[in-house]
């Protein structure tokens, strides 16, 4: 998968525009999904220095980007006709998700067993596992 990542309030905790201390398991999750072949993007409101200062605090902990607030590592704003700032992602991690950030451990389920809200809800509300890990579509969700 693709993985939009933000930064403030998501790797680290909202200290805007210092940074942060990480929030648990940030990190060693995000390097745990990099080294299972997902694509990870760092997509954060910082820009310029502030955006390098985030990269190089990543990049000492061990974590390196596919790309910093693009679609791909090559992509530049001025030959690309196409350039929005509307990232291309399976899926995006960000503390202003509605329902909020849930802790790293939740969030590397979610994306490992492909699981969603609803799923993790009713494995709570009811204390049972999610039928297969599938995604449910539908008709699945109308015809329990």
């Amino acid at each position: 998968m693709l993985i939009a990542v933000d930064f403030d309030g998501t790797i680290v905790e909202h200290k805007y525009p210092a940074i942060g201390p990480e929030i648990p398991f940030a990190i060693e999750t995000l390097k745990k999904l990099k080294a299972e072949r997902h694509k990870l993007i760092l997509w954060s409101v910082r820009e310029g220095k502030l955006l390098e200062e985030a990269v190089e605090f990543c990049r000492q902990r061990g974590l390196e980007f596919y790309a910093v607030n693009r679609d791909y590592p090559e992509e530049e704003k001025g030959q690309n006709n196409h350039y929005s700032r509307k990232l291309k992602a399976d899926l995006f991690i960000d503390d202003r998700n509605l329902g909020g950030l849930p802790d790293w451990g939740t969030i590397y389920e979610m994306v490992t067993k492909k699981l969603s809200y609803e799923d993790l809800l009713d494995r709570y509300e009811n204390d049972t596992e999610p039928e297969d890990n599938k995604k449910k579509g539908l008709f699945g969700r109308l015809f329990r």
